[in-house]
């Protein structure tokens, strides 16, 4: 792992405590979703257009995943009202969840250096993470494409939820 990269949760690995506010007056944190496995997904902006393409492709996903029991939660650096705005633009049902003051993006290694055009700055790297019932890492994804992306979490699902069923 190189210098520049901050650590995140390794696979089997208790994930991090959260706890923060959410869309439609919701909060969303790691005590009230133990007992169940959930989809932790960080995107770097509301209302962008690669953020509003996964947020789009959860919720297309939503009801199957619930057939499955996960629930899916998104996080950001944005602001409530930002937040509850692209929520209501696309017809978002699920938890997203604000992390203004940086604790879980960093908490998960997902607050890194990114470039664009030369500049350098500080920014969300769009990160997955499946999380067991127990609060234990299943499987990350980092660097996330948006493209086909709901479709690996869906697969990595079924072998979770296949595990459960077959004691494994």
């Amino acid at each position: 792992m190189s210098n520049t990269t901050p650590p995140f949760p390794e696979p089997g690995s208790t994930v991090p405590d959260f706890s923060m506010p959410a869309s439609h007056g919701r909060t969303v944190s790691l005590h009230a979703l133990l007992g169940h496995p959930f989809v932790l997904y960080f995107y770097p902006k509301a209302n962008t257009s690669g953020c509003t393409k996964e947020a789009c492709e959860f919720q297309a996903a939503l009801a199957d995943l619930h057939k499955d029991g996960v629930t899916v939660i998104g996080v950001s650096r944005d602001d409530m009202p930002a937040i509850e705005k692209f929520a209501a633009d696309h017809g978002l049902t699920f938890p997203l969840a604000s992390d203004t003051d940086g604790t879980v993006t960093e908490a998960y290694g997902v607050w890194v250096e990114k470039s664009m055009y030369g500049r350098k700055y500080m920014g969300i790297e769009r990160a997955t993470f499946l999380v067991d019932a127990t609060g234990h890492l299943v499987q990350a994804w980092r660097k996330v494409k948006v493209t086909n992306h709901v479709a690996a979490v869906r697969k990595a699902i079924a072998t979770l939820t296949l595990q459960a069923a077959t004691g494994g």
